[in-house]
């Protein structure tokens, strides 16, 4: 079995011109509200002026990562048969395996999706092989899940809303895991897509990444990639969709690709946090007056499931055909 895990050390200096924030959220759950704000105002800038940011002392315990890695590792490492039984043509699937996709943006990378919370609705249609499987990323998925209401929280506190705003649509939305296996690249060929650009739907994705590959453009950097380091023990925070149309456009989807790494295979293991399937997003109504009309009709995960089919030929952000005049 390859140990893609202990990689995760490789790439902790490497930052690029226009460094992304790392942002320490340990004081976020401080009773001192001066403390959390000074870390509520750290991520609204980050969310503002980059569309993502990196956490540190964040909670999610390292043995945590450290084991998803591994069950994901372990998974892609299955004979091809095996992961096979989970492949599906149906986008709608609980649980599904490809080699390629008709997404239209996939170039190279297997993966497996599949939701996760709550995690006892869900856990039942996960692999049984690894072993180990549901155990690890069982542990992980309902970690991130509380730490993706935690973010949430200071998210919306940010844009001036309140930060129960959306509390309960989140603990009982959707948290939809992407894990991807990248080879290794040819150092001769310079940089090799993995995955082609495009932002997610959701509120925000977290990534975990075994090694470097992940790059960011937000819509300010023209165009510029910008490689998101593998720091030691940092989960990757970025902005989707739903949170450009909840922000009515204060904040905006990121715009990220996968870059093969030339060093190594690559695993990332994306959790993307939104409303319950079926549920309308729209903008906030406090952030809707007569200086900042509503720009985004309201969508549910369920649209954007719709949507995929219809964006193979010439990709096109979801977020964009939600906006009201470009009908």
């Amino acid at each position: 079995m390859a140990s893609h895990h202990k990689h995760q050390q490789r790439g902790a200096a490497a930052t690029a011109p226009g460094a992304l924030p790392v942002i320490n959220i340990g004081r976020l759950g401080d009773k001192d509200p001066a403390a959390r704000a000074l870390v509520v105002q750290d991520i609204a800038r980050a969310c503002r002026d980059r569309g993502c940011f990196q956490v540190v002392n964040h909670g999610v315990s390292k043995s945590a990562m450290d084991d998803a890695l591994e069950a994901a590792s372990e998974f892609f490492d299955m004979p091809a048969e095996r992961k096979a039984a989970f492949a599906c043509a149906d986008i709608r699937s609980p649980v599904r395996y490809d080699t390629s996709s008709k997404d239209g943006i996939s170039k190279a990378r297997s993966f497996l999706k599949h939701y996760a919370n709550p995690l006892d609705h869900w856990v039942d249609s996960w692999p049984t092989q690894p072993a180990t499987y549901r155990k690890k990323m069982g542990t992980y998925a309902v970690e991130i899940q509380r730490l993706s209401i935690q973010l949430m929280g200071a998210i919306v506190q940010g844009l001036g809303l309140c930060p129960m705003h959306l509390q309960e649509k989140l603990g009982a939305g959707l948290q939809f895991m992407a894990l991807n296996n990248y080879p290794q690249g040819s150092s001769r060929a310079g940089d090799t897509v993995g995955l082609a650009p495009h932002s997610d739907i959701g509120f925000i994705t977290i990534l975990l990444q075994s090694s470097p590959g992940l790059e960011v453009t937000h819509h300010d950097d023209g165009g510029v990639w910008t490689p998101v380091p593998a720091i030691p023990g940092a989960l990757h925070v970025h902005l989707g969709d739903h949170l450009e149309v909840l922000s009515n456009g204060r904040l905006r989807s990121l715009l990220h690709r996968a870059i093969l790494n030339t060093d190594e295979e690559r695993i990332s293991i994306a959790s993307i946090h939104g409303a319950a399937i079926d549920e309308k997003v729209g903008c906030a109504e406090e952030l809707v007056d007569e200086r900042h009309p509503r720009m985004y009709r309201e969508s549910s995960f369920h649209d954007f499931l719709d949507f995929l089919p219809t964006n193979v030929k010439a990709y096109r952000r979801f977020v964009e055909t939600l906006k009201i005049d470009s009908a």
